[in-house]
């Protein structure tokens, strides 16, 4: 049996985030949906979404398949009641199929409308599901102690050099080859859990519950606040608190990045900053794109910003923004709140052309000794084509 994370028309409700990529690469906490599954069942994990992104991932194999809605919240219960699953068993609430064990052939399944696939229906108290971005800054605290204890249970930690000021070693977790040296960590709040091969350079405080992912780079004085995910082989300095930057994204000078998700591949310029909380102490109302609605998110939220999006230096970016994909961002004054995809400036806006886009983007993979691959450039023309 393999497990097979299945992406709904819900995915769209997550703009700007997941159009590059299915919902099962997104990362809260420690893990990505795809490597936390992994990491709970033992068992080899695929990915079953939109077609335009299928040729990002392996095909599926021939096998007995437990599908599992990405979007579902990481809760126990729900977890057991998944895994103990039988054959042909589904699970099932209000806003559709769950989870559920099968052995159709998953090019006839449509996980919109999935009940004929299955011979025993399970009626399930609702599930919690990823609704909107700005709830992995919501749920990132959580998230983040869940995934330290799972991730304690099955690895193994590095001693703490001397050279660190600590508090609660014990709820400090140092993978190999980290090199943590002269920084002041504070576990008492959370869990600070350092990835094999981070960096974490001299001057950083580091209060919990923070992440820093494999290969990534926290620069020499980075003040770091729970609860904060640095996704693998970013690179951060500054001042950040109660964000998550998804991978290979650069925050890597001074200024204040709160209470915000960035997706992959961006770089926000020395001297970006981003307002989380709004000057009259009230309300923030956030543009959905899907729905065309504005959601009150509460009085602390900052921003959201898709894949292969960069800031000039000293851009100034307001509390609630959305930020589409493959932008290049610049400007006098704040930002507008809404920037949507393939943006050239902002004020004076213009389209990015499609050829140049995927230039700049193909440099910025080559900083990172990766290559642009042509399934990559297949899904952003798409994507291109849509919203032109």
């Amino acid at each position: 049996m393999v497990i097979v994370l299945f992406d709904t028309d819900a995915k769209q409700n997550l703009y700007p985030l997941a159009q590059t990529k299915a919902v099962a690469d997104l990362r809260c906490g420690i893990f990505s949906v795809k490597e936390r599954w992994e990491a709970i069942s033992g068992l080899p994990v695929y990915v079953f979404t939109e077609k335009y992104l299928r040729k990002l991932y392996e095909p599926l194999p021939d096998d007995e398949y437990l599908l599992i809605d990405a979007l579902l919240k990481d809760e126990d219960e729900i977890r057991s009641k998944i895994l103990s699953l039988q054959p042909g068993e589904a699970l099932y609430d209000a806003q559709g199929l769950i989870a559920g064990r099968t052995t159709i052939d998953l090019f006839e399944f449509n996980p919109n409308k999935p009940a004929s696939h299955f011979e025993k229906i399970i009626d399930a108290e609702p599930a919690t599901r990823l609704q909107y971005p700005w709830q992995l800054t919501f749920w990132n605290d959580e998230q983040l102690r869940r995934d330290f204890l799972l991730q304690f249970a099955r690895s193994t930690t590095q001693t703490i050099s001397e050279t660190n000021k600590v508090i609660q070693p014990e709820n400090i977790m140092i993978e190999e080859g980290a090199v943590v040296e002269h920084c002041i960590i504070n576990a008492s709040t959370g869990p600070v859990y350092i990835g094999k091969n981070a960096t974490v350079m001299e001057g950083s405080i580091l209060r919990g519950p923070i992440a820093i992912c494999e290969g990534a780079v926290a620069k020499a004085g980075a003040k770091i606040y729970g609860a904060t995910t640095v996704g693998p082989y970013c690179t951060v300095g500054g001042e950040i608190k109660n964000s998550l930057l998804q991978h290979y994204s650069n925050k890597a000078h001074d200024g204040y990045l709160g209470d915000s998700v960035i997706d992959c591949w961006c770089n926000l310029g020395a001297g970006t900053s981003n307002s989380n909380v709004k000057n009259t102490g009230g309300e923030i109302n956030v543009l959905h794109e899907s729905s065309g609605q504005n959601i009150n998110v509460g009085k602390k939220f900052g921003m959201i910003m898709g894949d292969y999006t960069r800031t000039a230096i000293n851009t100034s970016i307001n509390s609630g923004s959305i930020i589409g994909i493959c932008n290049n961002i610049f400007g006098e004054g704040l930002m507008p709140k809404t920037i949507g995809d393939f943006r050239w400036g902002t004020h004076h806006t213009s389209n990015y052309k499609f050829d140049k886009a995927v230039e700049h983007i193909s440099n910025w993979k080559k900083m990172k000794g990766l290559e642009l691959s042509s399934a990559e450039i297949s899904v952003l023309k798409y994507i291109f084509e849509r919203r032109s």
